[in-house]
This record gives C-alpha cells, structure tokens and sequence, in this order.
C-alpha cells in the first residue's frame, strides 16, 4: 500500500500527467511535464507544491511543460543523462542503476531504451510504483524509434521482472486501440477478452484505463509475453527467438 498519494490526469489530447505526494514532507513529484496548465491546475486543486519533475525521455510532449514550471515552481529537474545536451533542462542526470532519494524511499532508475535511446524508467519499490511512460502501455507498448527491437523487448522483460503487484503507470490512453490490436494476435488469450471488456466499458464512461499493474499485463499484453510459447505457435513462431518475436508483433501493430 502506497504511503504516497497519486493524482493522475489528462493533458495535451491523449498524454497522461501524473503527479507523486508525500503529505509527511509535503514534497510532489510530477513525473514528465506533457503540459503545464493542467499540472498547476491540479497542484493547486489539492493544495500541493511541486517540489520536482522526473523527466522520462526527451520527446516534446513529454517534457513540454518544464519551462513553465519551473517558472512558477522551485523545482527541481532530474533527467537522463542521456538527452541532458540536447534538452539543456535537467539540474540532475540519472542513468542506469542509480537511484535517487525521494522523501525516504530510493527510487531506482532502469535504462529502458528502445522508444528512445534515453528512455529511463523510474520504480518506486517501497510503494509498488513503477512510471513506464512509452516503453509499456497497457495492451500496447511505444513504437520503436531511435532503438532496434531487441533493444525494445530487453527494456520490456527488465520492467516486466518487477513484482506483480507493483502499479504501472504509463504515458498515453491508449488501452483501447491497443486491445482491439492485441485481439489479432492472441485472440485465444481469456484475460486478454475479459481485460478487453473491461477497458471498453470505461472508455465508454470516459474513465482511465490506467494505472495497470505488471501482474494484468503480463497476463494480457501481448508484447510482454513474446517468449510465450502459445503466443509464439499462434504466430506461427513456434521455437523462434523472443526478441524476433516481438519485433513481429510490433512490426504488425505499426501496420495496424
């Protein structure tokens, strides 16, 4: 059970901002800053300061609202070193296997690139919180832009090797176009229909489909379960190596 309280919501036309408190320290994180008029409009909604942004990956919906926060805020901005020269905004750079202390919990950081060659991803373990952006969506995962595919899919199994319970957020709401696209391949998968289901109905209430957890999408998302022998004989991949694997499901959902 989280000690921290979580605010997720919309920005920009199908980001997610997600925003970290510590009422003991009163300190808030927001993980990216896709766009700064919601992510003030919440902060002073709940009353809270923004203490620091955790910046995932360099692409502009992503770290669009910094500027703007930081103008308004005092705070701190932690980063991959990785896109430290090209965005000149980070006061921290982080990389792989370090971890950083947050209101007394140290935070890990996983080089996880593939969508982007800086992309990190932050796991909060004490919490059971782990913020994915475009490597993992629910049903889904980010298309492979400055990686390769076995990149990608070595990024996938580091997160999806944290325990089950742990809570993902992600970046983008994008379960629904992603399950009707996993249905063609592991169309035989019951969770995957019931998840389905599920992520149809609150759409259709106009709710969030996130956050997931590892345990729901390892069962379900089709692109963490690429060295699965079903999936693979559904594909008519039977014994093939995983990582050619995913890279043909990535390959059919960029044609999708």
């Amino acid at each position: 059970m989280s000690k921290f309280e979580v605010a997720q919501f919309p920005a920009r036309s199908d980001n997610f901002a997600v925003l970290v408190h510590d009422p003991a320290s009163g300190a808030t994180a927001a993980i990216d800053a896709p766009e700064a008029d919601p992510i003030i409009e919440t902060l002073k909604a709940r009353g809270w300061t923004l203490s620091h942004i955790l910046v995932t990956h360099k692409h502009f919906d992503h770290i669009e609202g910094i500027p703007a926060l930081q103008a308004a805020y005092e705070c701190k901005v932690i980063g991959p070193e990785a896109s430290a020269a090209e965005t000149g905004m980070y006061d921290r750079t982080v990389k792989d296997g370090d971890t950083i202390s947050w209101c007394g919990e140290e935070v890990a950081v996983y080089a996880t690139p593939g969508h982007t060659l800086d992309h990190i991803t932050y796991f909060f373990p004490e919490n059971e919180l782990v913020f994915a952006a475009d490597l993992i969506f629910s049903l889904g995962c980010g298309r492979v832009i400055e990686g390769d595919h076995a990149m990608m899919w070595n990024s996938i199994k580091t997160i999806r090797a944290l325990p089950d319970d742990t809570a993902l957020y992600c970046g983008h709401e994008y379960t629904l176009a992603n399950g009707k696209f996993a249905l063609t391949v592991d169309g035989g998968n019951e969770a995957l229909k019931k998840r389905v289901a599920e992520v149809e109905k609150l759409r259709a209430e106009n709710k969030p489909t996130l956050p997931t957890t590892i345990a729901q999408e390892k069962a379900t998302n089709p692109f963490l379960r690429a060295d699965d022998p079903g999936l693979m004989q559904a594909l008519g991949m039977a014994g093939a190596d995983a990582a050619k694997v995913f890279a043909e499901i990535r390959t059919r959902k960029d044609r999708f």
